[in-house]
């Protein structure tokens, strides 16, 4: 017996890919993944400051002859083996965000400029916090399993007891401290980004959570009247 709801549920990797309706969630997902990267680039471009793990991204990239996205995908593998200990699963859109994120990144920065006029600058930071809410919120409502830092937080907050909050704002502190030591990119965006991604996307995920199907047990009395 299986129910259909648009609700968030927290499914394992293969309950994820038995829940239907993957005609509208894998397109979803990855949409939702390539607006993400194409988010990044834009922050990138407008030189005002990026998104905190960004900021870790960029300042390694000072380091080593690697892109902001080949970072981004070096760095979220990195952050799937720290899941190993917390016993996280990973699904396909677990993978797919490590991989599809930083190739569109890199793809979208090929073609954008910063653009010499401050207000042009303004619109593309704000413009790319906003879109990371969305974006954010359509590969979550996918349900097609969590990002590999969203894991990294959930996973933490589940071990340690601490709130989702807490553990999230600690972590991106230290990965700011870690990219500022790096010589990464700090700025107006940095402190939009870390103000508005939570609000835009709770605000925005209602409208696109994807509906499941979800297997409910079956009652005696269920079971008797078979």
């Amino acid at each position: 017996m299986s129910t259909t709801a648009a609700v968030l549920t927290d499914l394992g990797p293969i309950a994820q890919l038995r829940a239907g309706h993957l005609g509208r969630r894998l397109p979803q997902l990855y949409v939702g993944l390539v607006l993400y990267g194409l988010s990044i680039a834009m922050m990138v471009r407008s030189d005002l400051g990026l998104a905190p793990w960004d900021v870790l991204h960029s300042g390694v990239t000072l380091h080593l002859p690697l892109t902001i996205g080949q970072v981004l995908v070096g760095v979220s593998f990195v952050v799937l083996l720290l899941w190993i200990p917390l016993r996280e699963k990973p699904g396909i859109g677990t993978i797919s965000n490590a991989i599809v994120i930083g190739l569109s990144a890199d793809a979208f920065l090929s073609v954008l400029s910063t653009p010499d006029a401050l207000a042009a600058r303004v619109a593309l930071v704000v413009g790319g916090v906003v879109l990371c809410g969305f974006a954010t919120a359509a590969y979550i409502g996918a349900q097609l399993g969590r990002g590999p830092r969203d894991g990294l937080m959930t996973g933490l907050s589940r071990r340690t007891g601490l709130s989702l909050r807490l553990v999230r704002t600690g972590l991106e502190f230290a990965v700011v401290l870690v990219g500022l030591a790096l010589g990464g990119s700090l700025g107006l965006g940095t402190v939009l980004y870390a103000l508005a991604i939570g609000p835009l996307t709770q605000a925005m995920l209602p409208y696109v959570v994807a509906p499941v199907s979800v297997r409910k047990p079956r009652t005696v009395a269920s079971a008797a009247s078979r």
